[in-house]
């Protein structure tokens, strides 16, 4: 039997590529090479207390429901690492006071632990069987060689999810302002080049708007560094709550802010849209402030809307336009005070 497999295990470890994968493959040898009808993969989580069936392979009438999770006070793996029993086909004698062992109609039992590098318990390797079944040396042998198999590619299977957490992390940090959790300019530029295609595909204007925050030079002056920062951030979760589905909104630096969204089909309505967005907007940033040390009663920003056709401009070139339109307005602003 022990060399019979030796070329099927071969063939897993050189084609397999996932842990399932691997898991799964192990399962229908450990069945070969012990003659027991379910075997299976725990995960053991101390913390909650409970005992996972990873992976699990049945084949005749003794059924180990893949997917479970059973209290690890109560299970076999449990007593036999206690006890350093990997094998016995007396379980109702030996264990005859385990409800899962009863529930389940198990007989044969045979278990090793899985360990990592750091000498924590990661689950369990098992067999069983409702009839009694002896246990050979090969079959024996083969527990320990797969356990430490699934250990190593376990270890692996860690590592590549921790990598893949900080990956997302870092990746999540370089497209964040780090002051007001906003999308940063490269994420803008990212983010509306991803909304031109959609309008383009959709044959729909996009609206952009180019917001400058009127004398916020003067709040820093006057009032210092922190207001000024409390007062970005209250901006920023007052643009986020007039947002729409789909908008992107970011912040450029400083006190400079943009706002994209998809626009109608009809060309004849693109005054109509960008008028639209701006009366979104403007009012969402006017009023009362509290800005930790101090209080302010703001007058609004400048906001340069325009609406543009996604085949005939840039993302570039329509942000620049917003921006022309928002120092258009900055002027009458300043004309009108």
């Amino acid at each position: 039997m022990s060399e019979a497999l030796i070329p099927q295990l071969s063939d897993a470890l050189d084609s397999e590529k996932t842990f399932e994968g691997l898991v799964r493959r192990l399962l229908v040898m450990l069945e070969l090479a012990t003659d027991l009808e379910s075997t299976y993969l725990t995960k053991i989580d101390l913390d909650a207390g409970l005992q996972n069936i990873l992976f699990s392979r049945n084949t005749k009438t003794l059924t180990i429901p893949e997917g479970l999770s059973v209290p690890w006070s109560d299970t076999l793996c449990k007593r036999a690492m206690d006890e350093n029993v990997s094998y016995t086909d007396d379980v109702a004698n030996r264990w005859g006071d385990s409800e899962a062992a009863k529930a389940l109609g198990i007989e044969t039992y045979a278990s090793t632990k899985i360990c990592l590098e750091d000498g924590s318990v990661y689950g369990t390797l098992c067999a069983a069987s409702s009839t009694r079944k002896p246990m050979t040396a090969d079959g024996q042998q083969f527990f320990e060689l797969f356990a430490q198999l699934i250990s190593h590619f376990a270890q692996k299977e860690q590592l590549l999810r921790k990598l893949q957490v900080a990956n997302a992390a870092l990746h999540q940090h370089s497209y964040t302002d780090a002051l007001t959790g906003l999308c940063n300019r490269r994420a803008v530029f990212e983010e509306l080049a991803r909304l031109f295609a959609q309008a383009r595909r959709s044959h729909q204007l996009v609206v952009i708007a180019f917001i400058d925050l009127d004398g916020f030079k003067k709040i820093n002056d006057v009032h210092g560094h922190e207001a000024g920062d409390a007062f970005l951030v209250e901006v920023a979760q007052r643009l986020t709550l007039v947002l729409r589905a789909g908008d992107v909104l970011g912040r450029l630096g400083g006190d400079e802010f943009v706002i994209g969204g998809l626009g109608p089909a009809n060309s004849a309505e693109t005054a109509h849209a960008a008028a639209a967005m701006k009366a979104r907007l403007g009012p969402a940033l006017v009023g009362h402030y509290n800005l930790g040390s101090t209080e302010i009663d703001y007058l609004g920003a400048s906001i340069g809307v325009i609406s543009v056709d996604p085949a005939a401009l840039s993302p570039k070139a329509a942000l620049q336009a917003a921006d022309e339109a928002m120092y258009e307005e900055k002027s009458r602003r300043r004309a009108a005070a």
